[in-house]
């Protein structure tokens, strides 16, 4: 999860794609395809 104020939440699979709600889980979009298996994912929040 993010910092921001609507809550982003990342989520990566091991089929190696990133997806993104930010609204706190209510809608989900992919955000990267085609990596490898993704074992953790971590956000970085710029100002």
């Amino acid at each position: 999860m993010d910092t921001l104020e609507a809550c982003g939440i990342y989520l990566g699979t091991t089929g190696g794609q990133v997806y993104v709600s930010p609204d706190s889980g209510d809608n989900w979009m992919p955000i990267v395809r085609d990596l490898p298996a993704v074992l953790s994912v971590e956000v970085q929040t710029l100002a």
